[in-house]
């Protein structure tokens, strides 16, 4: 199917590319069918662009946690199960939102710890959950040695 947005123009996708949010994502409701774009030609991306395909102007940017340095170890109720439809554990992924940082200290991008994005990778269902206390593990690297 053809789709039209605002970032990529005109792009073709196929049904089992289309990723549903049965619930929307928090403050889109609305919104429930995704897509993930990225660069081919990048390689192995780092980042995706979480598209809707149910407002053309609508997408997020999306990254995986360990690329941040962060592993999450997430309960699912009975009822987020039901929703994903999740027979397999190893099959769901964890994706933080990334927004823009503007205030009068810092300048760049941040990622929303609170409110990961849980995708079954084999039913393309997905959920927003929203966490009360977020207790990252977290895995500290020394980015500026030389190797």
């Amino acid at each position: 199917m053809k789709v039209d947005t605002y970032l990529f123009g005109s792009i073709e996708i196929t049904p089992g590319q289309v990723i549903e949010f049965p619930a929307g994502l928090i403050n889109f409701e609305d919104k429930k069918r995704f897509t993930l774009i990225h660069e081919v030609e990048a390689g192995d991306p780092v980042s995706y662009t979480l598209q809707s395909l149910d407002d053309p102007g609508l997408a997020f940017q999306i990254i995986d946690p360990a690329a941040l340095g962060f592993t999450y170890e997430l309960s699912l109720t009975d009822a987020e199960d039901a929703v994903l439809k999740l027979d397999n554990p190893e099959n769901a992924v964890v994706m933080l939102v990334l927004y823009k940082q503007e205030d009068k200290t810092t300048a760049g991008l941040g990622a929303n710890l609170r409110a990961p994005l849980i995708i079954n990778t084999q039913s393309r269902l997905g959920l927003q959950k929203l966490l009360l206390n977020v207790r990252p593990n977290l895995v500290l690297s020394n980015l500026s040695s030389e190797t």
